[in-house]
């Protein structure tokens, strides 16, 4: 991995700056990935589907082969949501963090050397792991209802102060429940004679390969039972198996762990907490790789001229090495300080994110969402006034219930704040600021760089905290700053203060993401005049609920509009008259000594959608007019770029204006008539 000489001054600085102050701040992430070829609900909207999981593993064994060599993958059941029929998975690699293997024995055999893989040698081994447990006996036969010849076997298992124990659950046999998945996540445990221990052991031959259910255990004994099944798999002369079931927490703190999880539309990676940015860029560049290896990229290429995130995210996010020692929990002011910076600036909430933002994407800002500046302000103040001590229940309950988005959800929110320290919330005490803001980008140098911006920010704010005031955006937030060039306008005061601060992070990597954000869609050259359309920013309208088959309700969001920018410089704008279906386009002072204005139209007409009365406004003609030449343009259905088109009659006979609701506005509404 190769780090620029800018990118490598501003991470020391970073580095220097969190030693001075004593502060261990641990920097993690999320990023997504999907298929180079995406097809189907679960590559857009649903968690699960046919694919996933085989690219999940495909994955976790190009890691594992490049980087990983020592680790241990296992499958664990994941978290179940309301209106999904199965439950997520993670895909979780475990590995000694000082190199060593995690169990020596589960290196594979010689292909030469190893047996078939059938009921008998299955059999085998269950006998073999039953001596290396110390168990007389235990195994019973289980039938999987879906596949009657399949050899499936369960040992009632658990570990005592003496060792491994068994338990007598009063059969011979038993039928797995008539689900799809593991054995040991469809044993019929509610019918097993009352106070019996359920934790249970299974193996069985799936997908033509060895399969092993692990129950929950504490870390001792369950790396002892991960030793046991290597030895027994050597004596047999089987393979290693592909591992299944519950990992346990890291008592020993020897251990480090990535995930790689179903989520809606892609796959996330759960990163370890690293240390400094230098390891979060490895771990990017790793990834890289291994996904090129397994067919996977962080990124979709919608059309042969389009590219965008993969629509999963890319979240950051700001911890400790232990919550012993988590600088958060006592040092409430700084993170008001970086909240308050954060508001100030709205290129941070939407030039690294997706698309479509605004109070129903999935990380709002908090002034977008029901939380009051008022509110806001009260609660940053108290926060930054508090003494010295450790804050974490106060910093929680504070700011917990502002930043959510508008129906109160904790997760869906810019800075979030559900997995700080919300006792009795499954993954809520982990001391977690998680910035949701940021979305996957086309290179690992490119989301490498987002992350360190973050911990600049972090480390400037530290040194150097931000006590203004929250700033009321009022309509310029959905006006301006969802235009390109007043958002790079603003994030250029953002590098600006870093640069003041000793961070000078450098411009063009960052005005690279900035122009594959923000695509040209047509530049039109005449001497010295220029236009140029980019492809701006979009909120997406909250629909209300709507029934559906079964009598549940899903809300929906509108998706049909779509927003423009007009670029022009002063030579063009003297000289030329701009229109977009017919309708004169005027242009207003911009960022850069540039003129400029944005444009909404209505790229279709889904059911359901506001307005659905008015038709969409594609294709979409603009035309140039210099003198007696007009130059024609038009964005059709299925392209994503102006092309050269010829005179439309009907459109140039119209001779309204483009409209907004007031003149302060920047952006015009094909809409209003």
């Amino acid at each position: 991995m190769k780090i620029s000489p800018a990118l490598a001054r501003v991470a020391d600085r970073v580095d220097a700056t969190f030693s001075a102050y004593g502060v261990r701040l641990t920097l993690g992430g999320e990023p997504t990935y999907v298929p180079i070829d995406p097809v189907g609900p679960e590559w857009s909207i649903t968690a699960l589907g046919p694919t996933k999981l085989r690219y999940g593993y495909a994955l976790a064994e190009a890691l594992m082969a490049e980087t990983l060599g020592h680790a241990v993958s296992v499958f664990s059941p994941g978290k179940f949501y309301p209106g999904e029929v199965n439950p997520r998975w993670a895909i979780n690699l475990v590995w000694n963090s000082e190199g060593s293997p995690l169990v020596a024995g589960l290196a594979k055999p010689a292909p030469s050397s190893q047996v078939a893989l059938d009921h008998s040698t299955v059999l085998l081994f269950a006998q073999s792991l039953l001596d290396r447990l110390g168990l007389a006996s235990g195994w019973i036969r289980a039938v999987d209802p879906l596949d009657e010849t399949r050899p499936v076997l369960v040992l009632p298992l658990d570990h005592g102060a003496d060792g491994f124990v068994t338990e007598d659950w009063q059969t011979e046999s038993l039928e797995l429940l008539r689900v799809e998945g593991h054995a040991g996540l469809r044993l019929p445990l509610a019918s097993l004679p009352e106070g019996v221990n359920r934790r249970a052991l299974t193996i069985e031959i799936r997908d033509s390969g060895l399969h092993v259910f692990l129950p929950p255990l504490l870390q001792k004994p369950w790396l002892a039972l991960i030793g046991h099944i290597a030895d027994a798999l050597r004596e047999t002369r089987l393979g290693a198996p592909v591992f299944a079931g519950y990992v346990p927490g890291d008592e020993a703190a020897r251990w480090t762990k990535l995930g790689i999880a179903s989520d809606p539309g892609v796959l996330e990676i759960n990163l370890p907490p690293c240390a400094n940015w230098r390891e979060y860029a490895m771990w990017l560049d790793t990834l890289e790789c291994a996904c090129r290896s397994a067919g996977l990229r962080s990124f979709k290429q919608t059309s042969p001229e389009e590219q965008t995130g993969t629509g999963g995210g890319n979240h950051l996010l700001f911890g400790g090495p232990s919550l012993d020692a988590n600088p958060l929990f006592t040092r409430p002011a700084w993170i008001v300080s970086m909240l308050r910076y954060w508001q100030q600036h709205p290129s941070l909430a939407y030039l690294f994110t997706g698309q479509y933002v605004g109070p129903s994407s999935q990380a709002p800002r908090p002034d977008e969402c029901a939380s009051s500046l008022y509110d806001l302000e009260m609660a940053y103040q108290f926060l930054a006034s508090l003494p010295p001590g450790d804050h974490r229940q106060i910093i929680s309950e504070t700011l917990r219930h502002l930043h959510t988005d508008s129906s109160g959800n904790t997760h869906r929110s810019e800075a979030s704040f559900d997995k700080f320290w919300s006792p009795g919330v499954e993954g809520g005490c982990r001391g977690l600021i998680e910035f949701r803001a940021v979305e996957s980008l086309p290179h690992a140098a490119w989301m490498s760089a987002v992350a360190l911006l973050w911990h600049a920010l972090a480390a400037h704010l530290l040194a150097s905290p931000c006590t203004a005031s929250l700033t009321e955006h009022g309509e310029k937030l959905h006006d301006a700053f969802f235009l390109p060039s007043h958002l790079w306008a603003d994030f250029e005061k953002v590098r600006r203060d870093l640069r003041r601060g000793g961070f000078a992070l450098p411009e063009q990597i960052f005005r690279d993401i900035f122009a594959w954000r923000f695509p040209v869609l047509l530049q039109h050259t005449d001497d010295d005049a220029t236009l140029t359309i980019r492809r701006a920013l979009e909120g997406w309208p909250l629909l209300c609920e709507t029934p559906l088959e079964g009598g549940s309700t899903s809300r929906f969001v509108d998706t049909s509009m779509e927003r423009l920018e007009f670029i022009v410089n002063p030579a063009f704008a003297a000289t030329n008259e701009v229109r977009v279906g017919g309708r004169l386009l005027t242009f207003r002072r911009f960022p850069g000594g540039v003129l400029g204005a944005g444009l909404r139209y209505r790229r279709t007409a889904l059911y359901p959608s506001l307005h659905p009365g008015i038709p969409p406004h594609l294709p979409l003609h603009v035309a140039i007019t210099h003198g007696k030449k007009t130059t024609h343009y038009e964005l059709g259905h299925a392209r994503r770029h102006f092309v050269s088109a010829k005179a439309k009659s009907a459109s140039a006979s119209r001779r309204e204006p483009c409209k907004n609701l007031h003149r302060r506005l920047l952006t015009f509404d094909l809409r209003l008539e």
